[in-house]
């Protein structure tokens, strides 16, 4: 059996040490609370910016929304309000936790805590960015991984080939026989894709239950969810539009199944 190296904590390890809300963040622009109000609402026309940083004796303290200004009075005029706690994440916080703060952001706004002073700023266009993307992708290959190494453990020998179709085992075979002809070393169970590998662990009622709390039926639409989410991520589509917020929901289930799968053990099940 191959072993499977990457897990879960490592995933985590890998994106909350290298990839962080400081790889998505955009510098918060401010300006101190005595500038003209005329001035600033020109400098957001311009940069097209929705939010302003105001500062006080130097520090940035709350913002200003361009919907708010006019040509009239000075920038403190129109602070809105002070930067709420549970509104400012440190440059450290995880992507998920940025995903968290959003949804739970009236305004899809959430800004970055740099040195103990907000210094960015982050929206809901900027989970497009490639960290995100990176981030999704990777989840959902590792759940894939382990996925894998389940049906590995459980079913040895390529025991697994009675539950799939005999169509989709020729399919099977065909990519085996293609890949080891490009000398890849690799076996009959790297060659199954991911619905193969979905239908699988359907079909065994105690496995999937184990992997799932809900019913087959939820688990199965979420795997399906994940491949589709997987193609338009490899295929540069927008991840945004239309499933908002849903896509944080489904980042979280992502990590959760990925947790389960990891607890997953024919092992464990047999001591």
């Amino acid at each position: 059996m191959k072993y499977l190296k990457s897990t879960s904590s490592d995933l985590r390890e890998l994106f909350e040490r290298g990839i962080t809300v400081r790889s998505i963040a955009e510098s918060l622009s401010s300006f101190d609370e005595d500038c003209p109000a005329s001035h600033a609402l020109s400098y957001m026309n311009e940069k097209n910016f929705d939010i302003i940083g105001v500062r006080q004796a130097g520090t940035v303290k709350g913002y200003a929304k361009r919907s708010r200004l006019s040509n009239e009075g000075k920038l403190a005029d129109y602070l809105d309000e002070q930067f709420k706690p549970e509104n400012v994440l440190g440059d450290a916080e995880s992507l998920l936790n940025v995903f968290k703060a959003l949804r739970n952001s009236p305004e899809s706004t959430v800004f970055v805590s740099i040195f103990s002073q907000v210094g960015g700023i982050v929206t809901r266009g900027d989970l497009q960015k490639a960290p995100v993307r990176m981030w999704l992708f990777g989840l959902i290959s590792l759940i894939e991984m382990q996925m894998l190494r389940i049906i590995r453990e459980f079913y040895p020998g390529d025991s697994w080939q009675r539950l799939i179709s005999n169509g989709r085992f020729v399919k099977v075979q065909e990519l085996l026989s293609d890949r080891q002809k490009r000398n890849v070393d690799i076996d009959l169970a790297d060659c199954l894709q991911f619905s193969d590998k979905r239908d699988i662990l359907l079909k065994d009622k105690e496995l999937w239950g184990r992997i799932w709390f809900e019913s087959k039926g939820t688990l199965k639409d979420f795997l399906n969810e994940l491949v589709h989410l997987r193609d338009e991520l490899a295929h540069a589509q927008d991840i945004i539009t239309g499933r908002w917020p849903e896509i944080v929901d489904i980042a979280e289930r992502a990590e959760s199944l990925l947790q389960r799968c990891e607890e997953i053990s024919s092992v464990s099940q047999n001591t």
